[in-house]
């Protein structure tokens, strides 16, 4: 299990949360443009920075047990909403001294990243209220 992420709305925009994490401290909060003050990437902008972190972590994981010559792994994310599902679209980037096969086998081994096994499996998301 993952550490607690604590989510509480803040003065600021009409969206906009503090999260805390592993004592680490960010913004959640929506743009300008739907009248919040845009201090910090969305949920769904959230959502893109955890598929492309575990992309690269799984990527670099995998290319240092191999021994592989892997200089650098950066990935762009993006979202879009197709038809009511939910499209992420990933462009992986590898610099390194890596022949044509190394590289196939990276792009597959970043489909098996747990985001994207997350986001692509059917999941469950239990709710309870808290009373204070």
């Amino acid at each position: 299990m993952g550490a607690p992420v604590l989510v509480k709305e803040r003065p600021g925009g009409i969206y906009t949360s503090d999260v805390e994490v592993r004592g680490h401290k960010q913004y959640v909060d929506e743009p300008l443009e739907y009248n919040s003050a845009d201090l910090g990437p969305s949920p769904f902008e959230y959502v893109c920075v955890g598929l492309g972190g575990c992309t690269t972590v799984t990527i670099r994981s995998y290319a240092t047990r191999k021994d592989w010559d892997l200089e650098h792994v950066s990935c762009l994310v993006t979202h879009e909403k197709i038809d009511d599902k939910h499209v992420f679209t990933r462009q992986v980037t590898l610099k390194g001294n890596l022949d044509a096969e190394q590289r196939e086998r990276l792009i597959e081994i970043a489909n098996k990243c747990p985001v994207h096994k997350m986001l692509t499996a059917e999941g469950t998301v239990n709710t309870a209220e808290v009373t204070t």
